[in-house]
């Protein structure tokens, strides 16, 4: 089991705690989730949640029509996410390795897991094989400038262009959640998507909205530099 997944099982309690409670998480509920359904096209015969977690992505797109399977590297979190939804198709897999035949889904959508993925070159060449032609991969990240950060001594951390995993831990309400994520530049996706024969048909930096800063006010600072990261691409 890779380091990063490992972390985020030994996590799962509290990240579905985190997850399901909007008023901890609002930033993904208020901000980041609205605008990645933005980029989704409609709904089509497959669509692959990549690194699924305790599947309130999957459950938003079922919700929408999707036809959904989820992989999810944690069991512990797989098994929350059926037991919420029952009907939503769950795999404990790695992302390396795809469950599903090749050309059999014509979305996949990596809401905030890439950047949870050790292997993410390989794993973007797994969404390129099981999507058909003329499908999209549709992901979100914590943007590159916003997830460079000084660690330490160690003399890579905190440089652009390096990649290195980092722990961040955040409180709100009286409830911690340590975060395990890891950074790469922007290249580093654009090489992935470059050699899995993707092409970027569209690329958003988010800034929030009216009605979420009237709630949440201190968000103002992302809306002059940027938090998230939007990528859809193709497969010609």
């Amino acid at each position: 089991m890779s380091r990063t997944r490992a972390a985020w099982q030994d996590e799962a309690e509290g990240w579905i705690d985190w997850a399901r409670t909007p008023a901890l998480d609002h930033t993904f509920w208020g901000f980041n989730l609205p605008a990645l359904l933005e980029l989704l096209p409609p709904p089509g015969r497959l669509t692959v949640d990549v690194g699924s977690g305790e599947g309130r992505v999957g459950r938003e797109l079922i919700r929408r029509g999707h036809t959904v399977v989820g992989v999810e590297g944690s069991a512990a979190l797989a098994a929350a996410a059926r037991a919420l939804e029952p009907s939503f198709d769950v795999r404990v897999g790695d992302a390396r390795e795809l469950p599903l035949d090749d050309a059999t889904a014509d979305l996949a959508v990596a809401s905030m897991s890439l950047l949870n993925i050790d292997a993410m070159p390989a794993a973007v060449a797994e969404v390129a094989r099981v999507l058909q032609r003329g499908g999209r991969f549709c992901f979100s990240l914590v943007h590159p400038q916003n997830s460079a950060k000084p660690l330490g001594d160690d003399p890579a951390a905190g440089s652009y262009f390096a990649e290195y995993g980092y722990a961040e831990e955040r409180e709100r309400d009286g409830r911690r959640m340590t975060f395990h994520d890891i950074h790469r530049p922007l290249s580093a996706y654009a090489g992935a998507l470059q050699d899995a024969g993707l092409l970027i048909e569209a690329l958003r930096e988010p800034v929030p909205g009216e009605a979420y800063l009237a709630a949440h006010p201190e968000m103002e600072r992302w809306t002059r530099r940027p938090c998230f990261l939007h990528v859809r691409a193709l497969k010609p």
